[in-house]
């Protein structure tokens, strides 16, 4: 680490360049060479126009994201931190946006009324935050992360996001049991988890455990240092967990028949890493089992898409984009490009194991869209059934109303930030800044779908 006021020059740089170990390493590297082009993508490349659209086209976008920031707190200990994180739900109306836009002038005001917003916000103690008489920051955490999921509730008489969580964790316990238990949080007691709903008592020591402890996030924590990737897992968790929250909410209120109108928007995959990655099959049951029952009634399956906005996906396709000539807009506008699981091993992250990319950690399907504007998305479309799971192929059917995402896309799509959509800039904006917390809110959106599907 340089002094202040001190840089470095080119010389170190040189020289790792120049080593004799990189030289030999870089001659034992494996070189990928190309060999797919758009003219042999053959079936897994389709076009918007060709595709079939359903009926009821959504008129509705529900855009969540999320975002979280760490912030020093002074209580007498060094480093000491906690993270604030915050879901934001967006609902925007496609129909009063295509109306504005015949304008020639945009009433700013009647603009903003085209979007209602509603904010959860929470707080978790980091390194060096102890709460009550609880003994250490990790403790102090686990208790936050079980009270915030209890006090979360979208409509008042409805069940808490806790309740959720509880519904998913009971299905991973019936369905999908650990064979190697973890072991127990609580400092000192070697024994496995024991699980257990709500909050209950450690059979060892007496110490206060939660069911929200399944979840592991409290083993990313640095005791001694900061916590910004903790802070990051649990943003991304309770992103997820909102989605499910949201759908069992509407079936409980008999609102099922609202969803034919509404696309959910959601930023980043569809996907849960780390820690609570198993989630990612619980949801894939509920998930399943919502769209089933919604289907009956409404003849589609759900419209939900995750949107990545950067990273290696993102990054081969505008390589595929650009010719060897450097050439960019290669890509038909208003085409995509299916990915199956080979395409991806083979060309964007190498591997030669049997188990299929993103299983234990995806619950939808990435597919490459250059939108009508020019702009290149990498959409991830939910996945409803064991067909549409198997990425050895990649047909139309396989990935859900494809149709329809498409066409969807090509409306949401922002000319202000490049490979995003209106939705999730509106949802991120709400979550950085948060001007409409609390689940009030949320109710008058919830009314708002239920009107507007009613007419």
């Amino acid at each position: 680490m340089s002094f202040e006021g001190e840089f470095a020059s080119y010389e170190p740089l040189r020289r790792v360049l120049d080593s004799a170990k990189i030289k030999a390493l870089q001659n034992r590297m494996r070189i990928h060479k190309s060999e797919e082009t758009l003219d042999t993508l053959g079936e897994i490349f389709v076009h918007e126009k060709d595709l079939p659209k359903s009926k009821v086209q959504p008129d509705l976008i529900l855009a969540i994201d999320g975002s979280c920031h760490t912030a020093k707190a002074v209580n007498g200990f060094p480093g000491a931190e906690f993270g604030y994180v915050t879901i934001a739900s967006v609902l925007i109306d496609l129909k009063l946006v295509t109306q504005l836009q015949k304008d020639d002038f945009i009433d700013p005001k009647k603009f903003r009324e085209t979007e209602k917003a509603s904010t959860i916000e929470s707080v978790f103690p980091g390194c060096n935050i102890i709460l009550d008489s609880e003994k250490c920051a990790k403790s102090s955490l686990r208790r936050a992360l079980f009270e915030e999921l209890k006090c979360n509730v979208i409509f008042s008489e409805g069940e808490s996001l806790l309740d959720t969580y509880e519904h998913l964790f009971r299905i991973k316990r019936e369905r999908f049991p650990e064979r190697n238990l973890p072991h127990s949080p609580i400092d000192g007691v070697d024994e496995d988890m024991t699980y257990g709903y709500g909050e209950y008592n450690c059979p060892y020591s007496g110490e206060p455990l939660f069911s929200t402890d399944a979840l592991r996030l409290h083993e990313l924590m640095n005791p001694g240092g900061s916590n910004g990737e903790l802070f990051g897992q649990i943003m991304s968790t309770l992103e997820k967990l909102w989605l499910v929250h949201i759908l069992r909410s509407f079936e409980k209120k008999g609102w099922l028949s609202t969803l034919r109108r509404v696309a959910f928007v959601m930023d980043g995959p569809l996907a849960v890493f780390s820690t609570s990655s198993w989630l990612t099959k619980v949801i894939e049951v509920e998930l399943k089992r919502i769209n089933d029952l919604q289907k009956r009634i409404n003849g589609d399956d759900l419209l939900i898409v995750g949107l990545e906005k950067s990273g290696t996906f993102f990054n081969h396709f505008t390589d595929i984009d650009t010719s060897k000539d450097g050439v960019i807009d290669e890509f038909p506008k208003q085409s995509g490009l299916l990915l199956t699981d080979h395409y991806i091993k083979r060309n964007i992250i190498f591997s030669e194991s049997a188990k299929p990319y993103g299983q234990d950690t995806y619950f939808g399907r990435k597919l490459f869209y250059k939108a009508k504007s020019g702009q290149k998305l990498v959409p991830v479309v939910a996945w409803f059934n064991e067909a549409q799971k198997d990425t050895t192929t990649a047909n139309i059917n396989q990935f859900t109303r494809l149709g329809d995402v498409m066409s969807l896309l090509d409306q949401l799509v922002s000319n202000r930030y490049p490979n995003s959509i209106s939705p999730l800039i509106s949802a991120h904006a709400e979550a950085a800044i948060p001007l409409n917390l609390g689940k009030r809110i949320f109710e008058d959106i919830a009314r708002e779908i239920r009107e507007r599907t009613e007419e």
